[in-house]
């Protein structure tokens, strides 16, 4: 490939990236309009967990789909799932026409946010010219997920809702078109191992029908929930049975043998898991609490945004004078006063706090990625450093998908709870309507009051178990800083 086939190919790959961080921050400013159009409050939490279940589950299954028939045709298909999720969910009449379309969305999302990756690696072969490529990546990223909740707000405020997910196709469709034309690679070479189709589907079902079952809770019957969940352990033990003896598993059970490995997947689980909780309810908050626009709310998420690249940037000054855990150690407290600003945040907590509390998230969460995705690469042994890197994305992907769907769970308990002590004077059609400032004349203003009170239970709660899983992770921490000194005096 010549230079100029080179950078737009580059170009095209970091339009999809971009278009992923997009869609990521603009559907948490669009949610509350779309709850309220489609009267989907009860099942919030099924829009983000699906479209994070098919990116988590899709992930591995588009590499080894990219390692027998080549990358470039794997990057159209998983473009073209990305494209044709985005215009049906544009076009959803319903909330569950919209679950199933996300699900799409996220299967193709999986295949758009990795095998770049790999791509990359392919066309930059000098380790420094690629580290600059991924330095690109990252600013792209960011970049998206700054105007996003911008953008979303000002679609919503202008247009509607649909259009959030209509402006996705255009972008993606020209990524793939460019890609066709100008990824011109020899021949990628291709895997002889045997496709792992059934590790694949037991972990898709296991997955899905563990989702099912928490989704399910309170709303379906016990028999239903019981069922999905014994199906989904049954599911997962098979996996992991099967993966054992397979030539080319998914996930190898080694990487679960390596100490230092299982606490850096256990902290990615517990600070993703928190982390989600404000990336999707603080539009809520300012919107259904505060009655401000989306455009408003949305903004909720900039702060973090920018502190999220300042966090990141400042991991390498920091390991002059720390050790790696020490770091991790930083990002942690600052997730912690986050949540704590939010936790004793009453109904009419300023807009302001809302902010503070984002710019803290951000940098906690820029540096613990940042340095737990180097560790994760230096704790692994050689040969599992790409496996261990493919799967902490999985692990990240999973964690916010499972509380999401527990967030969304609490939620739901919450305002089951005040509707039922309103005695009919609060219904769950007009906690609906709440979260969408446009609709607020159209509620009884005397009772306005009484449902912040019942949405502002809901979003305590959910700040309060971010919390929790902050306070866990710091324990963990704690303790790997023991271990990392005691191998230190050891050396």
């Amino acid at each position: 490939m010549s230079k100029r086939q080179i950078l737009i190919v580059t170009c095209a790959l970091l339009l999809s990236n971009a278009m992923s961080g997009l869609d990521g921050t603009i559907i948490n400013t669009a949610l509350p309009a779309i709850i309220s159009d489609l009267h989907g409050i009860e099942m919030m939490g099924w829009i983000v967990a699906v479209f994070l279940l098919g990116t988590a589950v899709s992930t591995p299954l588009w590499s080894k789909l990219g390692e027998h028939i080549g990358n470039k045709g794997a990057y159209q298909l998983a473009a073209l799932f990305f494209v044709v999720g985005s215009l049906l969910q544009g076009l959803s009449p319903n909330i569950v026409f919209l679950i199933i379309t996300r699900t799409i969305a996220g299967i193709g999302n999986g295949g758009v946010v990795s095998l770049p990756y790999i791509i990359y690696a392919r066309m930059y072969t000098n380790p420094r010219k690629r580290m600059k490529v991924l330095g690109f990546v990252s600013a792209s990223y960011s970049t998206a997920t700054i105007i996003g909740p911008l953008v979303g707000g000002f679609i919503v405020d202008a247009f509607t809702w649909h259009w959030v997910f209509y402006l996705n196709v255009p972008i993606g469709l020209l990524s793939a078109l460019l890609v066709q034309i100008y990824y011109q690679l020899e021949k990628e070479p291709q895997r002889n191992k045997p496709v792992d189709y059934w590790g694949s589907i037991l972990m898709t079902v296991g997955l899905t029908s563990l989702l099912a079952g928490i989704e399910m809770i309170g709303s379906a019957s016990n028999v239903f929930v019981f069922g999905a969940l014994i199906l989904a352990a049954v599911c997962l033990a098979a996996m992991g049975h099967y993966e054992s003896r397979v030539a080319d598993p998914i996930i190898p059970s080694r990487l679960f043998k390596n100490r230092a490995l299982v606490i850096d997947f256990t902290l990615f689980t517990l600070i993703w898991g928190a982390f989600v909780g404000f990336l999707i309810y603080s539009p809520m908050w300012a919107q259904g609490l505060l009655g401000t626009s989306a455009l408003i709310g949305g903004a909720t998420q900039i702060p973090s945004s920018f502190t999220n690249f300042m966090g990141s940037g400042s991991v390498a000054p920091l390991r002059r004078f720390f050790t790696p855990q020490k770091v991790v150690a930083l990002g942690i407290i600052m997730l912690v006063v986050s949540f704590v600003l939010l936790v004793v945040g009453g109904v009419k907590t300023p807009y302001w706090i809302l902010l503070l509390a984002g710019a803290f998230e951000g940098f906690g969460n820029g540096a613990c990625f940042n340095e737990l995705q180097v560790k994760v690469q230096q704790d692994a042994e050689e040969k599992d450093i790409p496996v261990a890197t493919s799967f902490s994305f999985l692990i990240r992907m999973l964690s916010q998908t499972f509380t999401a769907s527990i967030f969304g769970l609490v939620m739901n308990q919450a305002l089951r709870k005040g509707v039922a002590q309103a005695n009919g004077a609060i219904t769950m059609k007009m906690m609906n309507k709440l979260s969408d400032a446009t609709n607020i004349n159209s509620l009884p203003a005397k009772l306005i009051p009484q449902m912040r009170v019942i949405l502002h239970h809901g979003l305590h709660n959910i700040m309060l178990l971010s919390l929790v899983l902050m306070m866990v992770s710091l324990g963990i921490n704690i303790w790997a800083q023991y271990l990392e000194k005691r191998a230190h005096v050891e050396a």
